[in-house]
């Protein structure tokens, strides 16, 4: 079975309808709505449905792009659509002449972390603390998040 995935831009002015998806992948509001309007902000749409955002903030000086944000819906986790929306944008920034793609999570979001390494980043640096500042707290896997895991992935340049 093939999936298809299409990531359609949102322009500024909707963006805010897409808190909620939003919230899936950032579970604090306050910290959402601090970069909300910043960079690019996609839906993944699946079978002509939205099923989740992806958001990302580029740094022109360092030619990175940052994956800010991916919230997908509960029943669209776990069947390859996370890995698809990665290829995709990783086509999309080395287009545009993007060398790398950094991606930061809690140090208690076991799953993501996975995710992450199978899609081909390495570990960077951990942002000591970071997690601290969310209200409430956020556990996970019975833990919870205090540190941020920096991950980054090479992209290959497509000026050749």
């Amino acid at each position: 079975m093939k999936t298809c995935i299409d990531l359609i831009e949102i322009d500024k002015d909707r963006r805010a309808s897409y808190l909620n998806l939003l919230l899936i992948g950032d579970e604090d509001e306050k910290v959402v709505k601090s970069y909300i309007n910043e960079g690019s902000l996609f839906t993944i749409v699946y079978e002509k449905n939205e099923i989740g955002v992806v958001q990302c903030l580029t740094d022109e000086e360092e030619r990175a792009v940052e994956v800010k944000n991916i919230g997908l819906k509960e029943a669209y986790r776990g069947k390859g659509i996370g890995s698809k929306v990665i290829k995709k944008l990783e086509v999309l920034y080395e287009g545009n002449h993007y060398s790398k793609m950094i991606v930061g999570t809690a140090d208690s979001s076991l799953e993501n972390i996975a995710f992450y390494k199978k899609a081909g980043f390495y570990q960077r640096g951990v942002k000591k603390n970071f997690f601290l500042q969310y209200v409430p707290p956020i556990y996970e896997n019975g833990l919870q998040a205090i540190d941020m895991i920096m991950f980054e992935k090479k992209l290959k340049s497509r000026s050749d």
